[in-house]
């Protein structure tokens, strides 16, 4: 079985998170890029997939030239190797014109299963496996902590506010994944080390046949008309308990209307 997960390099949420000033796009650069947390997972049953039925994983991301960071721990985690789209054409693209560049890139690598996180930790859009699904024609099997494959047969339990559906399809198929369908494995030295040597092909917008008007900032259908930093956190209130601190804290929180 062939499966593509794709995986984004995202900015540590543990940092500070800023907008360039210049085309109100996100700066990368600004802080330490890691690997989108619920990437992981959809890496690591991907990696639980092929142990099971064969086949190999590749690792599928779209992003500058730091995201081989990226692309390097999901190979140590075990995937056997991976395409990396970057064009300086790509900057700026939003949610649709990112599913149309990923969707051409998996024409050319070919796929029986492509997975995905649910979401990303920095656009939190929640709607690219739909996106690839519809511009693939595939079947899309959205939100799942649990899959399964049998044959071209695939079913997933979709989790849902009262429980979960039970969602079946034919392969090929696109799923993206919560994080309560498994624990990601942490890469070992030996897979750090093995990750040095699989090979990593780089795809240009040429290359995978992406029309250059169709991707990048000026082509997103999407914009951020204008932004401002986040005001300094304001200094708490602090109250003295002199018998009557009950009395206060209640008063405080009425006049918040929290009470």
């Amino acid at each position: 079985m062939n499966i593509v997960v794709c995986v984004k390099q995202v900015p540590d949420t543990a940092t500070e998170r800023k907008l360039r000033s210049d085309d109100k796009t996100l700066d990368r650069d600004a802080a330490d890029g890691v690997v989108n947390e619920l990437d992981e997972y959809a890496v690591e049953e991907a990696l639980r997939l092929k142990e099971a039925h064969g086949g190999e994983v590749t690792v599928l991301t779209m992003g500058p030239a730091r995201a081989t960071e990226t692309i390097r721990k999901a190979l140590a985690m075990g995937a056997d190797k991976a395409v990396h789209v970057t064009d300086d054409a790509l900057h700026g693209s939003d949610a649709l014109s990112t599913s149309y560049a990923l969707a051409e890139a998996l024409k050319k690598i070919g796929f029986d299963l492509v997975i995905l996180g649910s979401e990303s930790t920095d656009a939190r859009t929640g709607v690219l496996a739909a996106m690839l699904a519809e511009r693939l024609g595939a079947p899309q099997l959205t939100l799942a902590n649990k899959v399964e494959v049998d044959g071209q047969a695939i079913t997933i339990q979709r989790v849902t506010d009262y429980g979960y559906d039970r969602v079946e399809a034919s392969l090929p198929a696109v799923v993206s994944v919560v994080e309560k369908i498994n624990e990601p494995r942490y890469p070992s030295f030996k897979g750090i080390m093995a990750a040095k040597k699989k090979p990593v092909e780089t795809f240009g917008i040429a290359d995978a046949e992406i029309a250059a008007d169709q991707v990048g900032l000026a082509s997103a259908w999407s914009e951020v008309v204008d932004f401002a930093a986040a005001p300094p956190r304001a200094a708490g209130t602090v109250v003295k308990d002199e018998g009557d601190g009950g009395v206060k804290a209640a008063e405080f929180l009425a006049s918040k209307k929290f009470v």
